[in-house]
């Protein structure tokens, strides 16, 4: 009987376990090394005075039955036919001098509460409505590669899509901070800006309003971590070996070949076929020589205003779970400054509707202040001392903010834990701190990579920095992809 070759996989994130359960599925044996305690990479979660803390999730693309993108994950242990999702009718609300709007997930009864807010937008309000209803067409393409579409895959999607083309038309190059301002109502202007960085394509803003709405966006019960446990737990039941506190020094490469890696302890991993996993700066800046690295993504790392990264300050706090004021509010603050920045909108999320967060009648809140590249380089330079007093500057100020906004919670805000940029490049690698990929501006052309590098043989990429702006529906698809390549290469069958 031949040996099964072996699949090294870099990373025991969401891309790394879906690349090792698929590459389980495809006949190989598979590893996984991983430089943290846990699997997750950044879906994760922690544990503060009893709380549960979560990191990730705000709504999982991919959970609507019969999508390309459920059946990745249900194949990956990440979801079943039962799982069951937060209860939540609404994407978020944003209040400014006095007066609130919500964007629900039922599109007509969001329609009537905005024109009712603002009737001066009627037009715009119908316009925007529409081209949401419009951005449901827009599911992301997990079945296979793009490079392998055949025709008949292309006209599928076509039909599929027929009208998403006219939402790329009007809101493919122009950013949420232009779009804002089609709308009279300082109010809408707010709302539109509130979610993501300004900077965005405003399409990506629709698209995400309209995942919600189409029901494709829930948020699995049970949180970040305990998903990414899920599919690590497949993962080893289906024969996978996974290697914690397992750092990488260096990719060994011979004769176009990566034959092992060097890990950080000293020792050697053999291997046949390898899956890079995380975050490509320290890939082409550690692992392997800067010379390796596409041409597409070193413009991207060359230009930060046409390809910006986002990360955040964020605080949790604990409360009584009577605070209901909508799970997502944005609300107006006094200026703030944090990082480089000036901030003057925040949200506050309450946890409350998923019993994990909740204890002795207390739920976790979190917030979070957009931090980008210039933000980074302020909390880099930092001194020790200094960073430690800059964080509690800050719980101090935002605490006042959230007690201002919402007078109930004077006296009742537990501090759990807060964390910067810093915390996402000491854990995960992530380049300039950021959770995701690259954003996607008007400034600058979607960054796709083919996930093969010219000059090695076998070595294929996955991970969330393969496709902007990245994400969990990125990671999981990438490690079904690099699979589908290598069973390519190998003119095998790629429907695993």
């Amino acid at each position: 009987m031949d040996k099964k070759e072996k699949v090294v996989i870099i990373g025991g994130g969401i891309a790394g376990l879906s690349a090792g359960i698929y590459a389980l599925k495809a006949g190989f044996d598979a590893e996984i090394y991983e430089k943290n305690a846990i699997p997750g990479g950044e879906c994760i979660g922690w544990n503060r005075k009893g709380y549960h803390i979560d990191n990730c999730i705000h709504w999982l693309t991919g959970t609507k039955k019969g999508t390309d993108l459920y059946e990745v994950w249900k194949a990956t242990g990440a979801l079943t036919d039962e799982t069951e999702y937060a209860k939540l009718d609404s994407f978020y609300t944003s209040t400014y001098d006095g007066k609130s709007v919500t964007l629900w997930n039922d599109l007509e009864k969001t329609q009537k509460e905005l024109i009712a807010a603002s009737p001066e937008d009627e037009e715009e309000i119908k316009k925007f409505i529409q081209y949401v209803e419009y951005s449901k067409q827009c599911l992301f393409p997990a079945d296979k590669p793009m490079e392998m579409w055949k025709i008949a895959d292309y006209i599928s999607v076509g039909k599929n899509m027929a009208d998403f083309p006219k939402v790329l038309k009007e809101f493919g190059k122009i950013s949420l901070e232009e779009y804002s301002k089609r709308f009279r109502s300082p109010l809408l202007r707010k709302m539109i800006c509130d979610y993501l960085p300004k900077e965005y394509c405003a399409y990506s803003f629709l698209v995400s309003y309209a995942t919600m709405a189409d029901g494709n966006g829930g948020i699995p019960m049970g949180a970040s971590l305990q998903m990414s446990l899920r599919m690590e737990k497949k993962f080893k039941e289906m024969g996978g070996k996974i290697f914690y506190n397992a750092g990488v020094e260096k990719i060994v490469v011979e004769n176009r070949k990566a034959t092992g890696l060097q890990l950080e302890n000293g020792s050697f991993v053999q291997a046949d076929l390898m899956i890079p996993t995380l975050d490509t700066y320290p890939l082409f800046h550690k692992l392997l020589p800067a010379s390796y690295m596409p041409a597409e993504l070193k413009k991207a790392y060359s230009d930060e205003k046409a390809y910006p990264v986002t990360s955040g300050f964020q605080i949790a706090f604990a409360v009584s779970t009577s605070f209901n004021r909508g799970e997502t509010i944005f609300i107006d603050i006094d200026e703030l400054k944090v990082g480089k920045r000036t901030a003057d909108r925040m949200y506050v999320k309450a946890y409350g509707y998923d019993p994990i967060f909740v204890k002795d009648g207390k739920q976790v809140i979190q917030t979070c202040i957009t931090q980008s590249d210039d933000d980074f380089d302020y909390w880099k330079r930092l001194p020790e001392e200094e960073y430690r007093a800059a964080k509690e500057k800050l719980v101090e100020e935002i605490s006042v903010r959230i007690e201002t906004a919402f007078p109930e919670l004077k006296g009742d805000l537990e501090f759990l834990d807060c964390w910067t940029p810093l915390t996402y490049e000491r854990y995960c690698n992530a380049y300039h701190g950021s959770y995701m990929s690259f954003v996607t501006t008007p400034f600058g052309k979607q960054l796709k990579m083919k996930g093969k590098l010219k000059g090695i043989d076998n070595l294929y990429l996955a991970g969330q920095w393969t496709n902007s702006p990245g994400g969990l529906p990125v990671a999981v698809a990438s490690g079904k992809f690099a699979v589908q390549r290598i069973l390519k290469a190998r003119r095998k069958d790629i429907n695993i």
